[in-house]
């Protein structure tokens, strides 16, 4: 019988500390203390993750959250209301921000600040505010909006930031749970094609940097071999030609083309994946589509090489579990 792992779980494997989550086991950092300051660095932090991962032109300054709101207010029309929301949804991040640092230089001062502080209740009043607007902002592909980004800052000022980290490590593991599905779907659709064998072992080595790279923070002192990993897995992906016996048809060149455009897009939804930390689900739900109607296509035009089988549907966790067992 295998051991039951509680979620939660904290153990040592291969000398790292890790934590289980939803059949992961996740690298753990230590905790920080729970103080404004320590806030005030996290809040910073998932700040400038937050607008590297969305569209351009919405880290707006504080300071013009009024002249953003005013700009939100008179537009009328649908999809520059849109825009303009996410950028008075920047404004009012940054003027939390804003809030919060002079919060921490008060309370170096020694001035108690408490909960119900009016500048406390005013910065979580534009941190819910930005996070209602945050679901009509975009990811920079423009497939579709990571609203759980902008939860992220709310949730560090809100709750206490052991209780952040445990929310943090939940979403890591749905967001490998979601490489492992779209590797499977990759490896389902290519692999089983003769010109794509081979490609098989390149997604999973992919989809495997990749859920490491998912799980460790830029400070990590791994980091460097971390990111190269990853960044020469990807090489390898891209760079992939099929391989024909001889000269392919029209038809099955368009398929063959079809089929690398796929697997690029494969390839650049688990890289945004994994550098945002959240899962994809419509992009996700998009490219799964997409490579079902390909499969259909290439198994009615073309005969699959004797002897072929698909990848396993179970995901490929970042580390194997047996060693976490009893």
């Amino acid at each position: 019988m295998e051991e039951e792992i509680e979620v939660g779980t904290e153990r040592v494997i291969d000398g790292r500390l890790r934590v289980y989550y939803d059949g992961y086991w996740i690298k753990a950092y230590p905790v920080p203390a729970d103080t404004l300051l320590e806030k005030r660095r996290l809040i910073e932090a998932l700040t400038r993750r937050l607008f590297n991962h969305v569209e351009h032109g919405i880290n707006v300054p504080g300071e013009r959250l009024e002249e953003a709101r005013a700009a939100y207010d008179d537009e009328s029309v649908p999809e520059r209301r849109r825009v303009k929301a996410a950028m008075l949804a920047g404004a009012l991040f940054n003027r939390a921000a804003d809030i919060f640092q002079k919060l921490v230089e008060l309370q170096k001062l020694g001035v108690i600040v408490k909960s119900d502080n009016a500048l406390m209740k005013q910065c979580g009043q534009h941190l819910t505010e930005a996070l209602d607007l945050g679901r009509m902002v975009l990811h920079r592909s423009g497939d579709e909006g990571i609203d759980e980004l902008w939860g992220e800052p709310f949730k560090a000022f809100a709750f206490p930031i052991e209780e952040f980290y445990k929310s943090r490590y939940l979403k890591i593991a749905l967001t490998m749970r979601t490489i492992d599905r779209v590797a499977n779907e990759l490896a389902d659709a290519l692999g089983a094609w003769p010109v794509f064998s081979g490609i098989e072992p390149l997604i999973f080595e992919y989809a495997a940097a990749a859920r490491v790279k998912c799980e460790t923070l830029r400070t990590d002192a791994d980091v460097f071999e971390t990111w190269t990993t990853f960044v020469c897995a990807g090489e390898k992906l891209a760079y992939f030609e099929p391989r024909w016996p001889s000269t392919p048809t029209p038809l099955e060149s368009e398929l063959a083309m079809v089929g690398r455009s796929l697997l690029r897009r494969g390839k650049e939804l688990i890289a945004d994946m994994a550098r945002a930390r959240v899962p994809m689900p419509k992009s996700t739900g998009d490219l799964v589509d997409a490579l079902a109607q390909h499969r259909a296509f290439c198994a009615a035009a073309t005969t699959r090489r004797p002897g072929a089988s698909f990848a396993s549907e179970s995901p490929r966790p970042a580390v194997p579990l047996a060693p976490a067992r009893g």
